[in-house]
């Protein structure tokens, strides 16, 4: 199968050259990796250094004894049979052999239609490949990327001379989150987009300067955050066009001013010398997953926040939120006292990030808004769906070793129509925060780690949504209520909540209700003094992570009890024990590793993009079909493959428009200035800067369309 990109463009050079050196004398941002020779089954080390702040390197910051399930099998998994099928190679432009037929199923057990995004899964590509390939049939182009103009087409992009004024202006880097809101008519619409973090070693040429060190710096954070950007396209089925100056056109950044609301807005444990009511705190940081809600706004979590703070790093909250009293690697602490929390005055800085924040894309003047209720840890998003009773519930991952699953439900309903968009965009600043407790059905001498099923042939059993705050009032003893949704993860601790395998997005199918929980990966599982296998997390030294599917009882959202079973243990069958796909036969799957983010087709297909397969199972990042349903159900089928060192992000699947929509974050994440290794999207010479096109790696918004006919 041939991928094609329609862009148009210079000839892109096949085999680039590497350019000559910078003067030693210049100073790059990038220092030690502590994950340097440790990130087997995991990633990059320069992506853990700067996308987490070395979380792995680290203790797991929860140390709570929580109860949990050490349960021993006597059988094992039979080793599975060996995936057939060549494997990719080249760079701009790939072929794609097929594995095995993955044409959708003629139907679902409940007659529901399969979509139209028929296709044929491509084989894995190789790691070091740098290019998006696609199936046959499709082609793929770029929508945006770092460094597109967005308020005017004066800004321009050069990534030597950037300023912190022209970024502020321009599409930032490393996208995560995606959406399309469209208008009815399917020719226009707004895409929004998050930021997650900054790579300055592959983004600038080495600082040689303090000063240049600096703009170095306000670069990266105004890179951060989110962009609102405008869109046209001629009619529906084809690829959209952004719009420079757009009137929705928006950059969010680390700077602009967010308002605070919900249970702990204005508590003491949020102010600061410069925000003496604890109710507007300037920036985002870190955003990772998201949401759309119902009613047309946008949800961005903030991740990873502790890697840009310095503080004393004694207090228990600190130290469970991994704060340290060391300095940061970005150094932002040098132009801006507030991430330096040991300043007086600042010390309650950190606890300002860390929500779930709300914006408005439609209404550019509106303030982007942080969500007290729904608790602070370290979310990767939060997904919403309207219950029978009118009442929202978001669900939501804690993306750590070792940490939680939540719920919030709102205190007030939904109203459907235009007219209570402004009632409805307040429905998540007062409800109910909950934490999930899980509880295997099968005996404890049935687990044992290797991933083998127990007797009754699947992992699975119920679980309780265990009250953290209710109706605005603390359920947890010895907190406040402000306590409880400011050091959230202290409160769950206090609960007993189970310990997860890094659960990241978390998303309820919109045709069946049901909710998809992908727990990325924990290869800590089982070491030393850590936790064992548990029901819920099956394998120890879990590289390659799984997907957890939960029923709410009587599929109510407000339910305190659920069901659960595994979906998916996840890894190449021809060489990992202990996968399972759902009963579905292992030969005939497309191997997948480190499941990110989740997304669902017309139809109820669950779709998946992943994080962390170089390092796990030696293929680049993809994004990965799965039915539900009927005879098909577990079938994992590759889609679509990312460029080296790139992460599959933020995917959307309009199946109706035979169109899929993916965030390629951090191509070429190893590289340097000096020797970038991803040439991802532009393909051009190493250096080059002409007509908007640059000889290195930009992360961008892709845009997957049918070839057309002629």
């Amino acid at each position: 199968m041939t991928t094609t990109d329609d862009r148009p463009g210079p000839a892109r050079p096949a085999t680039p050259t590497t350019p000559a050196a910078p003067a030693p004398a210049r100073r790059a941002l990038l220092p030690f990796l502590p994950m340097a020779g440790h990130t087997a089954g995991k990633r990059s080390p320069v992506t853990c250094h700067l996308k987490c702040g070395d979380a792995c390197a680290q203790p797991a910051p929860n140390s709570s004894g929580n109860p949990y399930f050490r349960d021993v099998v006597e059988t094992a998994l039979s080793r599975r049979a060996v995936l057939a099928g060549a494997l990719v190679a080249g760079a701009a432009v790939a072929i794609a052999p097929v594995v095995g037929d993955a044409l959708p199923a003629a139907a679902h057990d409940r007659g529901r239609p399969s979509g139209r995004l028929g296709f044929r899964a491509i084989a894995p590509v190789p790691a070091a490949t740098d290019a998006f390939v696609v199936p046959e049939g499709y082609q793929w182009r770029p929508l945006v990327r770092w460094g597109d103009p967005l308020l005017s087409p004066a800004d321009t992009f050069d990534p030597a001379t950037l300023t912190p004024e022209v970024a502020e202006r321009l599409f930032g880097y490393n996208c995560d989150y995606v959406d399309i809101l469209e208008d009815p008519d399917g020719r226009t619409g707004v895409l929004v987009v998050n930021h997650e973090y900054t790579n300055e070693g592959i983004m600038f040429p080495p600082a040689a300067t303090p000063e240049e060190l600096d703009r170095q710096r306000r670069v990266a954070m105004a890179s951060h955050g989110l962009s609102v950007v405008g869109l046209h396209r001629r009619r529906k089925g084809t690829p959209w066009e952004y719009r420079v100056g757009a009137r929705v056109n928006r950059r969010i950044t680390a700077t602009t001013p967010f308002a605070v609301d919900g249970p702990a807005a204005g508590s003491a444990l949020l102010r600061t010398v410069a925000d003496p009511t604890g109710t507007t705190v300037l920036g985002t940081l870190n955003n990772c997953a998201g949401g759309t809600t119902p009613w047309g706004t946008v949800l961005s979590g903030e991740e990873n926040v502790n890697q840009y703070f310095r503080t004393a790093g004694t207090s228990p909250a600190d130290k469970r939120y991994g704060f340290a009293d060391k300095a940061t690697t970005r150094g932002w602490e040098a132009v801006d006292p507030r991430f330096d929390a040991r300043t007086p005055g600042y010390e309650n800085e950190p606890n300002r990030f860390g929500w779930v924040v709300e914006i408005d894309p439609q209404d550019p003047t509106a303030p982007p808004v942080k969500h007290t209720a729904l608790g602070r840890f370290k979310h990767e998003g939060a997904n919403v769906i309207v219950g029978r009773s009118g009442h929202v519930a978001a669900y939501m991952g804690d993306d750590e070793r070792f940490d939680y699953l939540y719920k919030f439900v709102s205190k007030d309903r939904y109203r459907a129509g235009a007219r209570h968009r402004a009632r409805n965009k307040q429905l998540l600043s007062a409800g109910n925060l909950y934490v999930a407790r899980f509880r295997g059905d099968s005996p404890v001498e049935e687990i044992t780690g290797t991933g083998a099923l127990p007797s009754d042939g699947a992992f699975d059993g119920t679980g309780e949504w265990v009250p953290l705050v209710l109706d605005g009032v603390s359920q947890v003893p010895g907190f406040t209520t402000e306590e409880v949704l400011v050091h959230t993860r202290l409160a769950a601790d206090a609960v007993g909540a189970t310990k997860m395998d890094r659960p990241e997005d978390v998303e309820p199918n919109p045709v069946t209700g049901r909710v998809y929980v992908a727990c990325t990966n924990n290869s800590d599982r089982g070491a030393a003094n850590k936790e064992g296998a548990t029901e819920p997390n099956p394998r120890v030294a879990n590289r390659n992570g799984h997907v957890v599917e939960i029923t709410e009882s009587g599929n109510d959202p407000r339910s305190t009890t659920f069901g659960w079973s595994i979906l998916l243990l996840c890894g190449d069958p021809a060489t990992t024990t202990g996968t399972y796909f759902a009963g579905f036969p292992p030969e005939k799957v497309s191997p997948i590793s480190c499941p990110d983010n989740v997304a669902f087709d017309s139809s109820g297909n669950l779709w998946i993009s992943t994080d962390g397969q170089p390092g796990s199972i030696g293929y680049c990042d993809g994004l990965f079909k799965v039915p539900l349903e009927g005879r098909e159900r577990g079938r994992v089928q590759q889609f679509l493959s990312v460029p080296r060192g790139a992460e599959t992000c933020g995917p959307v699947i309009r199946d109706r428009d035979e169109m899929v929509y993916v965030a390629v974050q951090h191509p070429g994440e190893d590289g340097s200035w000096a020797a970038q290794q991803s040439f991802f999207p532009d393909y051009v010479a190493p250096g080059t800067l002409s007509a908007g096109l640059w000889g290195g790696p930009r992360p961008s918004v892709v845009q997957v369309y049918r070839t057309p006919r002629s």
